[in-house]
């Protein structure tokens, strides 16, 4: 399918087609310029790949697309990204030849997410700590959802940054006491190698679920994290609360770690999809607890802003503002 169109203009901006292409469901908006014009979410596991649901988005739309900018939850490499939770193949030649034009690029969707952040406003935000707001200084962006991901912002010339995008989701998980090597133990059983993406994601939250389960004796099955999230927040299943403890626990962890490694003192933004949804177990000081138990550097990082982007279509936004300065 070969997607054209040939609308007459009505705007002096740029028509961006923008994606975010993850393991669980995909983003597509339309930018005219920086002004999102529309989009729509699709469930990744629907569809056979992308190009199938780009026939859906783009028929009957009479835009005339002159950029395409897409956010994919991989590697991409020589054009070409095989998602790392899904069973797809995203390829930048046939995504030009089925739009029809040149200025179609390719990048990782955290890296998206990341090229947003300097262009969302306040309220795209829920701050967990208020720290000490530097600008023109470094950022991390750790984003948990069907997977890990991590980017990083780095201050570049005319206020700008540059993104540097990152597998760090698939670094060892490495226990720090006597329940997290209980853990490690637990899920070598399962996977032949354990990284910090297998307990920090919606997948991992199950699996630490079912870690609990064997030590407490609980018989009901969860198939859903978000069924975990629920019960953790209501307080109604211990088992639950210890999960979203610990979960919690791992993410703060990770986010100071960040923090420490990129010297970001322009903050520590978590993005994906679990975060705005725990949102009450964040703030009940476990997360900031254990990203700050960084021994002689917790001053240091008490005047680290982080933050919470809440904004969904952020990858969207990022994505479309790197197409439109290219």
């Amino acid at each position: 399918m070969r997607w054209t169109s040939a609308s007459v203009r009505f705007s002096n901006d740029t028509m961006i087609l923008a994606g975010d292409i993850g393991g669980t469901k995909v983003n597509l908006g339309l930018f005219d310029g920086k002004t999102r014009i529309t989009e729509k979410r699709y469930e990744s596991r629907d569809f056979s790949g992308i190009e199938e649901i780009l026939d859906d988005f783009l028929t009957g739309n009479d835009s005339k697309i002159e950029k395409a900018c897409f956010g994919v939850a991989g590697p991409v490499i020589d054009g070409k990204c095989r998602l790392t939770n899904l069973s797809w193949q995203v390829e930048i030649e046939r995504l030009r030849e089925n739009l029809g034009m040149d200025a179609v690029w390719l990048i990782n969707d955290l890296a998206a997410t990341a090229y947003a952040i300097p262009f969302l406003g306040p309220e795209a935000f829920e701050v967990i700590q208020t720290g000490t707001s530097v600008s023109a200084a470094r950022i991390s962006v750790v984003s948990a959802g069907t997977g890990l991901g991590q980017a990083f912002l780095v201050p570049g010339e005319n206020g700008k940054h540059i993104v540097m995008d990152s597998e760090g989701g698939h670094c060892d998980f490495s226990p720090r006491n006597e329940m997290e090597a209980e853990l490690l133990f637990f899920l070598q059983k399962k996977y032949s190698r354990v990284s910090i993406e297998r307990v920090l994601s919606g997948p991992g939250l199950l699996d630490i679920y079912k870690f609990f389960k064997t030590k407490h004796a609980e018989h009901e099955a969860i198939d859903f994290p978000i069924t975990i999230v629920e019960r953790a927040i209501a307080k109604t299943s211990p088992v639950c609360e210890k999960t979203a403890e610990l979960f919690i626990s791992l993410y703060g962890a990770l986010a100071g770690n960040l923090a420490l490694q990129y010297l970001s003192e322009g903050g520590v933004y978590l993005g994906g999809g679990i975060a705005p949804k725990i949102i009450p177990l964040l703030q009940e000081g476990g997360f900031m607890e254990a990203f700050l138990s960084k021994g002689r550097f917790k001053k240091y990082l008490s005047t680290i802003p982080v933050k919470v982007v809440m904004d969904e279509s952020a990858p969207l936004l990022g994505a479309s503002q790197y197409a439109l300065v290219l």
